[in-house]
C-alpha cells in the first residue's frame, strides 16, 4: 500500500468516524466502569457481611452473591450508558442507577432476613435467591430507564 493510498483510507468517512468515535466510547466506557466500581465498593460496605472477606476465605455463598450484585448494579448502568449521548449525561443518570439501586439492594436483604447469616455459613442456595431477587430489581431499574 503506498502513501496515497493510505492517505485515502485515513481520509475516508469510516476512518474519519472512527477518530472520532472512538475516543468518546473509550470515555463512555471509563465512566461507567468506575460508578461500577464505586457501586460496588459502597455495596461492600454497607453490607452487614464482608463478602470480600469471606470470598478471600473461600466462601463460594458469598462469591455468588457478591457476583449477583455486580451484574444487578452493570445491567441499569449499561442501559444508563446506552440512552445517554455524553459523559455529563452517564454521569447523572449512572449516579442516579447506582443510588436507586443499592437503596433497593438494602430492602431486598431486610425482606430476606436470615440471608446474611446463611451466606456467611456458605449456604449457596440462600446467595442464590438473593441474586435472583436483585437481579430481578436490576431489570425493572433498566426498563425504568428507557421511559
Amino acid at each position: 500500500m503506498d502513501s496515497s493510498s493510505l492517505a485515502t483510507v485515513l481520509e475516508s468517512p469510516e476512518a474519519q468516524a472512527f477518530a472520532t468515535g472512538f475516543p468518546t466510547t473509550v470515555a463512555h466506557l471509563c465512566v461507567t466502569l468506575a460508578l461500577l466500581g464505586i457501586g460496588a465498593v459502597i455495596y461492600a460496605l454497607l453490607t452487614p457481611w464482608k463478602e470480600i472477606a469471606l470470598i478471600r476465605e473461600g466462601n463460594a455463598a458469598a462469591s455468588v452473591a457478591f457476583s449477583g450484585v455486580l451484574i444487578g448494579l452493570a445491567i441499569p448502568l449499561a442501559v444508563s450508558l446506552s440512552v445517554s449521548t455524553s459523559v455529563r449525561d452517564i454521569l447523572i443518570w449512572g449516579v442516579a442507577t447506582v443510588v436507586l439501586q443499592l437503596l433497593v439492594f438494602r430492602i431486598v436483604d431486610l425482606f430476606l432476613t436470615g440471608l446474611p447469616q446463611r451466606i456467611h455459613e456458605g449456604e449457596v442456595s440462600a446467595a442464590v435467591l438473593l441474586v435472583g431477587a436483585k437481579l430481578a430489581t436490576a431489570v425493572i431499574l433498566a426498563a425504568a430507564l428507557t421511559g
